[in-house]
């Protein structure tokens, strides 16, 4: 059975989610910055590589934001408790921005590199695909009215994302595909190590907080809804 978090009638965010919003947008900023200017445009590509700022620690932090949508899935269908439904489901959502802005830029990068804007590709269909599968999600989560019955489902469904992430990422090693092999500071010329450093720095700062943030909406969501369902009951005397 569905456990409420206990401390979900507690609508304040944490005094730290603030500042280190703030904190994290400088970062990123500064570290967009820092990138752009130390590092030299690429013999092939010119200045278009400079989107590798963007897109590989986007990438990257996808990965991290559906790691924690499997690990708080697991944990909901063990304990059952809805802070850890309410974790995934936060984790998801920025996982599919981030997987939606990383598929936007392999676009503007693929047009000038190989001539097309999309192609099918195993490690660009896959990365589709992924974000169809949370799409889905979240298309579940919106149909199904019991919470307990939700979450599960959900759950599953965001386990069975993080499986279809890893064949993403090994993609390009199962498969021939036009996208090159999985890039990380050690295959990188040197000028680009520290810009790319930063920005996966940068970009898991901002994961942290808009996971934090969303997860703070969405306590305050349940128990909106939770006072609805009480008023309903009641025929609208709520005790609070």
């Amino acid at each position: 059975m569905n456990t409420p978090d206990p401390n979900v009638g507690n609508l304040r965010a944490p005094r730290w989610l603030t500042p280190f919003g703030l904190f994290a947008l400088l970062f990123f900023i500064g570290a967009q910055l820092t990138a752009f200017f130390i590092s030299p445009p690429e013999r092939d590509m010119g200045n278009l590589q400079k989107i590798i700022y963007v897109h590989l620690p986007g990438a990257w932090l996808m990965g991290v934001a559906y790691l924690v949508v499997m690990v708080a899935s697991i944990g909901y269908l063990w304990k059952r408790r809805e802070r850890q439904d309410l974790v995934a489901a936060s984790a998801a959502e920025v996982g599919l921005v981030l997987n939606g802005l990383t598929l936007a830029l392999g676009s503007l990068w693929a047009r000038p590199t190989w001539g097309v804007w999309w192609t099918w590709d195993p490690r660009l269909t896959t990365t589709a695909i992924l974000f169809v599968i949370f799409a889905g999600y979240f298309a579940l989560r919106s149909f199904v009215d019991d919470d307990d019955r939700r979450a599960r489902w959900s759950a599953v469904v965001g386990i069975l994302g993080f499986i279809n992430f890893i064949i993403v990422y090994m993609s390009v090693r199962w498969w021939r595909t036009l996208h090159q092999v999985q890039s990380s500071p050690e295959t990188l010329d040197s000028p680009y190590v520290l810009g790319v450093r930063l920005n996966a720095i940068a970009f898991l700062f901002l994961m942290i907080f808009f996971i934090a943030y969303r997860y703070h909406i969405a306590r305050i969501e349940r128990a909106t809804q939770s006072l609805e369902e009480e008023r309903a009951l009641t025929g609208g005397a709520v005790h609070v």
